[in-house]
Formats: structure tokens, sequence, C-alpha cells
């Protein structure tokens, strides 16, 4: 049975992990194995639970305590669960878009880029992109229209932070994910290895060798790593040189380019076709 807590101060110190740590102290970068993220909604902790994340503790509206949110509890027994009335739990931010719970968990262990891409046939490749929004509505295209794997390079944000645990809707605990580290440093060694592994690589990008994103030949690629560049710049000059093919999305009425999030879903459905047959 759940350890049920009632709070009645929003400054209780029991709080900070909810309402005063920063996603970098959460992080704990100096000590990863003692790293922490939080969940929104029961839908997106039964997610993280299935994937076998650790729960630490919950905070949950009262009277939501039943419902979907006890189902979630029920499999989480002698783990505090704090609860108040709504009045006081709006103190916290953004809590109104919580659905009624959150829950601190343990970071999981990282999985390493090799692992990812075992067995994969359709990858995409994450270079610098900054927005926690952008990285969450990624996974959620990433998981629903048929990618393997998730690559991001260092200097991309981190999926588990809350913005994009919530924007993708639990798919980062579905989608196997893994940052570039420094034996498979981006763009090399790293393109290099992808290769190794029978990948040819395809940069999202524009310029006078692109081609469509429905070319035959890229599609019937047995094995295919989508990259996708940072907000604003896109990608790397280098990067795009480096790449087997530089492909675009056909646009009409002058406009040249999506967001990052809305261009990987349409490269998703489009270069993972092979995945879907």
């Amino acid at each position: 049975m759940a350890d049920i807590i009632e709070i009645t101060d929003f400054m209780d110190p029991r709080l900070d992990i909810y309402a005063r740590c920063t996603e970098g102290q959460l992080l704990n970068r100096h000590e990863p194995d003692k790293g922490i993220f939080i969940a929104e909604s029961p839908m997106v902790i039964k997610l993280a639970l299935d994937s076998g994340c650790e729960p630490i503790s919950f905070l949950a509206e009262k009277r939501r305590l039943t419902g979907d949110t006890k189902a979630v509890l029920d499999r989480c027994e002698n783990i505090p669960v704090f609860t108040a009335e709504f009045d006081l739990l709006t103190q916290l931010t953004g809590f109104k878009l919580t659905r009624g719970m959150l829950c601190a968990m343990r970071r999981p262990k990282p999985q390493n880029a090799a692992r990812v891409c075992a067995g994969a046939r359709r990858i995409a490749v994450l270079e610098n992109i900054v927005n926690p929004t952008n990285i969450g509505a990624i996974f959620r295209s990433a998981a629903a229209l048929y990618i393997d794997g998730v690559i991001l390079t260092p200097a991309c944000s981190d999926p588990l932070y809350r913005r994009a645990v919530r924007v993708s809707m639990g798919t980062v605990f579905q989608v196997p994910w893994a940052y570039m580290k420094d034996e498979y440093s981006w763009p090399h060694p790293a393109m290099e290895w992808l290769h190794s592994l029978g990948f040819k690589t395809a940069a999202m990008a524009l310029n006078d060798h692109s081609r469509s994103i429905d070319d035959p030949q890229i599609m019937a690629e047995e094995k295919l790593a989508i990259v996708l560049g940072t907000e604003g710049d896109g990608l790397a000059e280098d990067t795009v040189a480096d790449c087997d093919y530089t492909v675009r999305i056909p646009m009409s009425h002058g406009v040249d380019s999506l967001n990052v999030a809305a261009a990987s879903a349409v490269a998703f459905w489009q270069l993972a076709a092979k995945n879907r047959n």
C-alpha cells in the first residue's frame, strides 16, 4: 500500500525536488548515478515504470488519489506519496499541466550507442538540438513512425528534462536512445562507425545537391541514419558534406523549411517505409 503523506506547507523541504531544484541539480552531472528526473501524469509515469525506472516519491492532488493515479500507486508499495489540495499545489510551477500527478524517479542507466544501433534499420541522429520541446516532439514522432532508435550529440538537450518527457508523452521510455560518447564522437569517428554497421547517412538540409525525400534509392537503403540539425542554423556544413545523402522535403508557397520537430515527422514517415512493411 502506498504511504500517503498530506502536506500543508508549500515550503516543506520534502517538496524541493518538485518545486525548487533546477534541471541541472536533478541531473547531477558530478554524480550521475544519483540523477533524478520528474515524470508527469499517470500515463507517462506508467510508461516509465514499465521501462524499469525506479520511483522515489509521488506528488498528487488529493482528490485524484483514485482511478489512473491509484493504479500507478498500487504498483509502488512503500513509496512516499505527498498529497495536498489543488489550491496549494498550484503554487508549484506547472502543476496545472500534470493531470494531477508527478513522480520523482531515478535516472536509468545510460545506454550506449552500439546497443541502440544493434539490429536497427532506421535511426535518427540529432545534432545539437537544444530545445526540450523539440526533443520531446521528435521522440514522439520516432515512436509513432517506425524509428528504431535515437542517437544524440553531447550538446543536445536531455530527453529526460521534465518538458521533454511531457511533450514526448512518455515515448522517451519506449524508443532506445543514447548520447554519442568519446569513442563515437560526432561527426568523426561516429560517421565511419555508422558506416561500419552498414548505415547510410541522410542529412536533412537544403543545398544544390539535395534529393527529394521520396527518392527511391534513399528509401530503398537497408539501413539508414536520418540526421537532423539544431534549430535555426540546421546541420553543420561539414556534417552535410560528410553524409551519403542530402535530403529535402518538397514544399510550396515559397516556404523553405519546417521546424525540426515537424520535419522529423515527415522524414520518419517517408524514410522509415521499410520498417512499416
